[in-house]
């Protein structure tokens, strides 16, 4: 129904908490034994635990969602108290109008919802009254206030039976939905470029390029720009600077001398036998050309990935090793023992043995130290310059009194040279005022850098003499695409319901059976909207990036609900319509009542709740 989309019942609240182990909440240890409710609605109290208990729930539901942890300030900022108080004090105007309305269930039926309840069962299956208890105690509440929540909800869902209960499905609404969606058409489409133009497009005079120039500002405006210094160390600056033993070349050349020593390997498939008799004989069959090693695989009901042993050593292969890597490239070998029974093996490829000298090694191996050589002096210096930036250094006095480097760039939006290469530096460039005091910031690679905003140029349309080369092809550019498409609207009027295309030059292409969702390349935004607009045999001709295109409708097919692509989706549509007015409804039933019922809420015990979530 639709009120349990906006609520989980408590008994599966429960159940989650003993999953996890705990309560991830708080509980309500933390207010006088006096103070049992933030509110009323009618005759109803509104628990302080029921509010608690949705505030967590739903910051549970959120940090799901985004996948991390979110603070209840957070929370608080996106509404989710207000959000949350709004909720419970409907779900208690609805509980009083039940009650007003002689509206309940049985003590038999909350019974059996407790019993069902698996986490208040033993090993065995059956009721668990000490684990009943427990897990009560676990959350703070008692039998009875846990009983009388069943009873309300599953009183607040019969309320909501009778209310939307008598709602007719939608066929009507579906069919007409389907129709829409059904309708298919047949099109044929062809570009039309400059080489269809008849004349050239004329160069611009003075005046076009004026006019060009002006209606167009954004084309020609010079982006902002940013003059940074900043003082900069990477590990690449310093890696020449720092010494590094050859003992400890050795040292890493040895750990990885698996990398360095590649023994011969073979591309290998294995297909497993039950028996040896029954992989001999498959080997016969192969040996006398009446099947193949894929046929083999396949009449065994598997893919050549279910046999594919990849690239292997001969020791990978145990007893099969060696007259595996004594067979060439395309050989079946077998039958042969393997650890899952006899097999068949199939060389694909030989792979050469392959050994890097710790001499052609070297001098990768030495950069690699040295830069994480680099990288711990670079962190253990960040703690001086910190120290000297606290003292009130300036770049340029880093630049003296350490290892960074001095630097000027301009910086724009675009820029991603040189430090700009970082998008630490990009961030903080963007983000730096005038006159702000520097920050060491650190860079992904294990560099530093703190840097300096000098001055601002604000974006600027630039002269036109600067941007004349640019201006002329932009608008020529502009020029031939007006061009092309004015040459397609002419060919576009020419063209009747039978015309070949390919007589006017273009080169055609058929697109049959296209739905409203249907997508076709090289076509403008919204093309399928204009295509559902035409008449049968109409011809179009329209803009592209490149130039224009001429379409044509063939034909229009109506929606066939009889079949079961659109009986089903009718099916869909007729329950979502139906669930979507059933809840509308009774969404406006519940802002009635709510309305009309005298609800009084206790601020001092909502901030109460609120603060020990802080």
């Amino acid at each position: 129904m639709a009120d349990k989309k906006k609520r989980t019942p408590i008994a599966v609240w429960i159940v989650m908490i003993l999953i996890v182990g705990g309560l991830l909440g708080f509980g309500t240890g933390g207010f006088s034994g006096s103070v049992q409710r933030i509110g009323t609605a009618g005759s109803k109290d509104i628990s302080i635990a029921s509010y608690q208990n949705a505030l967590n729930e739903q910051l549970r539901a959120i940090e799901a969602q985004v996948g991390s942890r979110v603070t209840f300030q957070q929370a608080q900022s996106m509404g989710l108290d207000r959000s949350v108080l709004s909720q419970v004090v409907t779900q208690r105007t609805l509980d009083n109008e039940a009650a007003e309305l002689g509206l309940s269930v049985g003590d038999a039926r909350v019974r059996d919802e407790v019993l069902r309840n698996p986490a208040f069962q033993s090993l065995s299956g059956s009721f668990d009254r000490e684990a009943y208890a427990s897990a009560l105690r676990r959350v703070g509440l008692t039998e009875k206030d846990y009983e009388t929540s069943i009873r309300d909800d599953m009183t607040r869902t019969l309320l909501q039976g009778a209310v939307v209960g008598g709602i007719p499905a939608a066929p009507v609404y579906a069919d007409t939905i389907a129709t829409f969606l059904g309708e298919t058409r047949n099109i044929v489409t062809a570009p039309v470029t400059a080489d269809q133009l008849t004349t050239p497009v004329p160069g611009p005079t003075d005046a076009d390029l004026k006019t060009f120039y002006d209606e167009n500002p954004d084309m020609f405006t010079a982006p902002e720009v940013r003059k940074i210094t900043y003082a900069l160390l990477t590990p690449d600056m310093l890696a020449d600077k720092v010494t590094v033993d050859d003992a400890q070349v050795q040292d890493l050349y040895d750990q990885r001398i698996d990398t360095f020593r590649q023994p011969e390997r073979r591309l290998v498939e294995r297909l497993v036998f039950a028996t040896e008799e029954d992989a001999a004989a498959a080997k016969a069959e192969l040996d006398a050309g009446a099947t193949t090693f894929d046929d083999l695989v396949s009449a065994r009901g598997l893919a050549m990935a279910d046999v594919d042993l990849g690239d292997v050593a001969v020791g990978d292969l145990g007893a099969a090793g060696e007259p595996v890597f004594a067979a060439a490239t395309g050989d079946t070998v077998g039958p042969l023992d393997s650890d899952l029974g006899p097999a068949l093996f199939r060389v694909n490829a030989v792979l050469a043995a392959e050994e890097t000298s710790f001499e052609e090694a070297a001098p990768e191996l030495r950069d690699e130290l040295a830069t994480t050589q680099a990288r711990r002096v670079i962190q253990t210096d960040a703690e001086t310059i910190n120290d000297l930036i606290a003292g009130g250094a300036t770049l340029d006095d880093l630049a003296e009194r350490t290892d960074l480097e001095l630097g000027t760039m301009d910086f724009t939006a675009d820029s991603t040279d040189g430090p700009a290469a970082y998008e630490a530096f990009r961030t903080a460039a963007a983000a730096a005022t005038e006159g702000a005091y520097p920050t060491l910031v650190n860079l992904d690679d294990g560099g530093i850098f703190a840097l300096r905003l000098d001055s601002v140029t604000p974006p600027a349309v630039e002269p036109l003499d600067q941007v004349r080369d640019r201006l002329e092809a932009a608008w020529r550019a502009a020029a031939e695409k007006t061009a092309v498409l004015a040459r397609a609207e002419e060919i576009a009027a020419t063209v009747a319901a039978d015309t070949d295309l390919t007589t006017l030059g273009l080169t055609p292409t058929v697109s049959d059976n296209l739905t409203r969702g249907s997508f076709v390349a090289d076509t403008p935004q919204d093309f399928m909207t204009t295509v559902f607009e035409m008449q049968p045999a109409e011809t179009r001709a329209l803009p592209t990036e490149t130039g224009a295109i001429i379409v044509r409708l063939n034909a229009v097919t109506p929606a066939d609900l009889s079949s079961e692509r659109l009986t089903a989706q009718a099916s869909d549509i007729t329950q979502q319509a139906s669930a979507g007015i059933a809840q509308d409804i009774f969404d406006a039933y519940a802002e009635a009542i709510r309305a009309r019922t005298d609800v009084v809420i206790d601020q001092s015990a909502v901030n109460a709740v609120n603060a020990q979530l802080q």
